[in-house]
Formats: C-alpha cells, structure tokens, sequence
C-alpha cells in the first residue's frame, strides 16, 4: 500500500494516480487516514455485470458526466442509454420551464421566418 498526503494530491494529482495503478493508495490528511485509492481496471470491478451501466448512471444523474460521456461508459449506444435511463424515470433534458417556453419560443420564430 502507498500513501499519499492531502497537498501531494494537489500539486500532483497523476503521481498519485500511477501509484494506484500498482497499488492501494492511501491519502492522509492531517496525519489522519481520508480516502483510499483503487484502480477500478486492475481490481476487475469495471468488468463485473452491471457495474458500467450503474456507475454510468449514477454519474449522469448527479451531473458530472455529459449523456454522450455517460454513454460511452457504459458502452452503451446512446439510444439505448437513454431508453436504459428512461426505464429509471431519470430524465435526459433538464430544463426549467421557462427555458422550455424559451426554446419554443426560438422554435416558433425559426419555423416563421423560413
């Protein structure tokens, strides 16, 4: 197992990440055990059933990954990630409703000029 402290982490976070690629990392901070690197690959949990498409998913929903990104993680097309997501009542296009009336708006105008 390596360790790695909170501002080694910072200054150079690729450091870190090769270290995981080999082994556990354990990141200190303040002296005191915070969070422990794995490399997803080198466990095998990446391969397991399910595992891409959920953390795909759970990535998608919170924000942090784009649809396509999402998608690709997934190794979904992405047809079928977004009826994989449907199926889960998560919606793909976020939007208030007045962004809604806004694109419509712009739709409306578009379709009248041409």
């Amino acid at each position: 197992m390596k360790t790695v402290n909170v501002s080694g982490l910072k200054n150079n976070p690729s450091e870190a990440l090769r270290q995981a690629r080999e082994d556990l990392v354990l990141v200190m901070n303040r002296n005191r055990p915070d969070a422990l690197m794995v490399n997803l690959e080198r466990t095998g949990v990446l391969d397991m059933a399910g595992v891409r498409a959920a953390l795909a998913t759970a990535l998608f929903r919170d924000g942090e990954l784009s649809l396509n990104r999402a998608a690709t993680l997934a190794e979904m097309t992405m047809s079928d990630f977004i009826s994989h997501l449907s199926r889960l009542g998560i919606p793909v296009i976020r939007q208030s409703a007045t962004e809604v009336n806004e694109d419509m708006e712009s739709l409306d105008q578009w379709l009248a000029s041409s």
